[in-house]
C-alpha cells in the first residue's frame, strides 16, 4: 500500500529515504567537475534532468545571493547619488536665484543682499559641497549678528582655504562663533574680515587665540581697531610661521597710545614673522616714531616683497627714521608711500636708498607736491629697465620733470601724470615715449589738455602704440575741441581698450553732438570695451537712441547724465515763458 500523502513512482530504500536514479548520480558528478561559466549551456542541454528532480546546479544559490546583494548596494549607491544630485539642484537653483553660477570648489555670494533666512538656507547646503575650497559672503550687510548659523555648518566644508567676511557688520558674538568653528577649517590659509568695525577691541583678541598655524594671510582693514589688538596682534605673529600677508589698513587708532597696547609692540613682534611678503599699514596714523620702531624689525623680514605706508601723513619729515633699514628689505617689489606729505628732505632719504632696491618695479610717490622738484635724481636712482609703475598724479610737474620722465616712460605699463597741469600743451613728451605692446594704462586726467594733445594722441594711437591700452583716462579736460575728439576715434589702434573715461568737471556741461557719430563708428572696433564714461556731455534723445541701439547686445557699462538735457532745456522754456510775460 501507499503510504499516506506519499508520491506514486519514487523508490526509497529501507530508510524510508528518496533514492536517486543513476542519470541523477552521474549528472551530480558532472556538475560538480565543470566551472560556472560550463555549467549554463550544458544545464540547458539537460534541464529537463533538473526540472524533473528539482535538485538546483552547484553555485545557482550563491549567483542568486550574490545577486541579490548587488542589487541591494547598487540600490543604495543610487539612493546616495539621487541624494547628491538632488542637493547639488538645490545649490544650483540657490545660486541661480541670486545670480550666480554653481561650482563645487568656490562659493561666491558677495554683494547679493543676503538676509538671515538666505544664510540659514546657504548653511544647510554646504553639506552637498564637500570639495568646496574658497568661501566668499562679503558685502551683505544685513546678515550682522546671526553669522554662527553659517559657522556652525563648516564642519561640511573641512577643506576650505579661503574665508572672506568682509562688510557683513559682524558682531563680536559673530566673531566669537567664527573662532569656534575654526577648528573645523584646518587648512584655512585666507581670512578677511575687513570692514567689520565690530572686530575691534574684543572681537579681534576673542578670535586670535582661535587662529591656526596653516593661516598665510590675514586681512583687518577699516575694523577699528586699537592700540591693544596691536599689541594682542603682535603677541600672535610667533604662532603664525606661515603668514605673507598682513593688511590692517585703515585703523587710525591703531597707532593711538592707550593703557594696555601700543603699536610698537606690533611693530616690534614682526621680527618673528620672518615668512611675511606683503604689509600694508596704509593709513593707520603712523609717526615718526612707529616708522623707527618699524625699520627696526625690517633687518629680520628679507622677504618682503611690498611694504604700503601711504596716507600717513604725519610721518612728514620722519621718513628717514624708515629709509635706513630699507636696504635690509633686497627682495622689495612695490613701495607705496603716497600721501604722506613728504619733505625735501623726506625725497632725499629715499632717493639715496633706492640704489639698493635692486628688486624694485613699483613706486608710488603720488599725491605728493615736493615730488615734481625730485624727479630726475629719482629716476636717475631706478632700476630704469625693470620699472613698471611710477605714478606722479598730484606732484606738481613742470618741463623738466616730464623730460627726466620720459626717460623711463618706455618700460611702464601704467603712466599717471593727473592733475598736472603742465601737460598740457606738452603731452608728446610722454606720448612719443610709448612703446608698443608695453602700455596698459594711461590717465591724463584734468590735465588741461587740448586740441592739440588729442590730435598727438591720435597719431600715436595710428602708429600702433597703444594697441595694449586697456586704460584711457581723459577726464576733466574740458579745453579739448570738437576735432581732437572725433580725430581720436577716428585713429583707431584701441582695440584692446576696456575702460575709457572722458567725463567733464562737475557744474560744467558741453555737447558731444559733433564727435558722438565718430565714436559711434569706433564702437564696434572697441571689442572688450566694458566701461565708457562721459558725464555731463549732453545729447538729443535721437543721439541717445542711436548709441544705446550700438550697445544694445554688449555688456557695456555707460555712464551718461541723462537728466542734464532734461534740465537744460527746462532752463530754456522757464526763460522763454518769462521773456512772453
Amino acid at each position: 500500500m501507499e503510504a499516506a500523502g506519499g508520491q506514486r513512482g519514487v523508490p526509497r530504500d529501507s530508510g524510508g529515504a528518496q533514492r536517486r536514479s543513476p542519470l541523477d548520480v552521474i549528472m551530480s558528478q558532472i556538475r560538480r567537475k565543470r566551472t560556472a561559466s560550463d555549467r549554463k549551456p550544458l544545464g540547458r542541454f539537460l534541464s529537463w534532468s533538473s526540472e524533473r528532480t528539482r535538485i538546483p546546479e552547484d553555485g545557482e544559490s550563491e549567483a542568486r545571493e550574490d545577486r541579490g546583494q548587488r542589487g541591494q548596494s547598487s540600490g543604495v549607491i543610487k539612493a546616495a547619488e539621487e541624494e547628491r544630485d538632488s542637493g547639488w539642484g538645490r545649490v544650483r537653483v540657490f545660486l541661480q536665484r541670486l545670480g550666480k553660477k554653481a561650482d563645487s570648489s568656490v562659493l561666491s555670494v558677495s554683494h547679493c543682499d543676503l538676509t538671515a533666512t538666505d544664510l540659514l538656507e546657504l548653511a544647510t547646503l554646504l553639506q552637498f559641497l564637500p570639495q568646496l575650497e574658497d568661501v566668499d559672503v562679503s558685502w551683505n550687510e544685513l546678515i550682522g549678528g546671526c553669522l554662527t548659523t553659517l559657522t556652525s555648518h563648516l564642519h561640511h566644508v573641512g577643506g576650505v582655504r579661503s574665508l572672506r567676511l568682509c562688510s557683513c557688520r559682524l558682531s563680536v558674538d559673530d566673531i566669537t562663533g567664527l573662532g569656534e568653528a575654526l577648528s573645523c577649517v584646518p587648512f584655512l590659509e585666507v581670512l578677511d574680515l575687513s570692514w567689520n568695525s565690530g572686530i575691534g577691541s574684543r572681537g579681534l583678541q576673542a578670535l586670535l587665540g582661535k587662529l591656526l598655524p596653516p593661516l598665510r594671510e590675514i586681512h583687518l582693514v577699516a575694523c577699528q581697531l586699537t592700540a591693544a589688538d596691536a599689541a594682542a596682534l603682535g603677541g600672535k605673529l610667533s604662532s603664525l610661521p606661515r603668514l605673507c600677508v598682513l593688511d590692517v589698513s585703515c585703523n587710525p587708532q591703531l597707532t593711538q597710545e592707550v593703557e594696555g597696547g601700543d603699536f610698537r609692540e606690533l611693530a616690534a613682534s614682526l621680527s618673528h614673522a620672518t615668512s611675511l611678503t606683503t604689509l600694508r599699514l596704509q593709513a593707520c596714523g603712523l609717526t615718526p616714531d612707529c616708522l623707527d620702531a618699524l625699520g627696526g624689525s625690517l633687518r629680520y623680514l628679507p622677504s618682503v616683497r611690498e611694504l604700503d605706508v601711504s596716507c600717513n601723513r604725519a610721518v612728514s619729515g620722519g621718513l628717514n627714521l624708515l629709509t635706513f633699514h630699507l636696504a635690509h628689505l633686497t627682495q622689495l617689489e612695490i613701495l607705496d608711500v603716497h600721501l604722506c606729505c613728504l619733505t625735501h628732505a623726506d625725497l632725499e632719504a629715499l632717493i639715496q636708498v633706492l640704489p639698493a632696491l635692486t628688486a624694485l618695479t613699483e613706486l608710488d610717490v603720488s599725491s605728493n607736491k615736493e615730488a615734481g622738484g625730485v624727479v630726475h635724481p629719482l629716476v636717475s636712482a631706478l632700476p630704469l629697465t625693470q620699472m613698471k609703475r611710477l605714478p606722479l598724479n598730484s606732484c606738481s610737474l613742470n618741463q623738466e620733470s616730464l623730460t627726466a620722465l620720459a626717460q623711463i616712460v618706455p618700460s611702464l605699463l601704467g603712466v599717471d601724470v593727473s592733475w598736472c597741469k603742465a601737460v598740457g600743451g606738452r603731452s608728446s613728451l610722454i606720448l612719443d615715449t610709448l612703446q608698443p605692446s608695453v602700455i596698459a594704462e594711461l590717465r591724463l586726467s584734468s590735465c588741461d589738455l587740448t586740441t592739440d594733445d588729442l590730435l598727438h594722441l591720435a597719431s600715436v594711437c595710428r602708429r600702433g602704440c597703444l594697441s595694449s591700452l586697456k586704460i584711457l583716462d581723459l577726464s576733466y579736460n574740458s579745453s579739448v575741441g570738437d576735432e581732437g575728439w572725433s580725430t581720436l576715434f577716428e585713429a583707431g589702434g584701441l582695440g584692446s581698450l576696456e575702460d575709457l573715461d572722458l567725463s567733464l568737471r562737475p557744474l560744467t556741461s558741453a555737447s558731444c553732438s559733433a564727435w558722438l557719430p565718430a565714436l559711434l563708428q569706433a564702437l564696434p572696433t572697441l571689442t572688450v570695451l566694458t566701461r565708457l564714461s562721459a558725464q555731463r556731455w549732453t545729447m538729443g534723445s535721437q543721439e541717445r537712441q542711436q548709441l544705446s541701439q550700438r550697445v544694445r547686445k554688449r555688456k557695456l557699462l555707460l555712464e551718461f547724465d541723462p537728466e542734464i538735457k532734461d534740465v537744460t532745456s527746462s532752463c530754456k522754456r522757464t526763460n522763454q515763458q518769462r521773456a512772453e510775460e
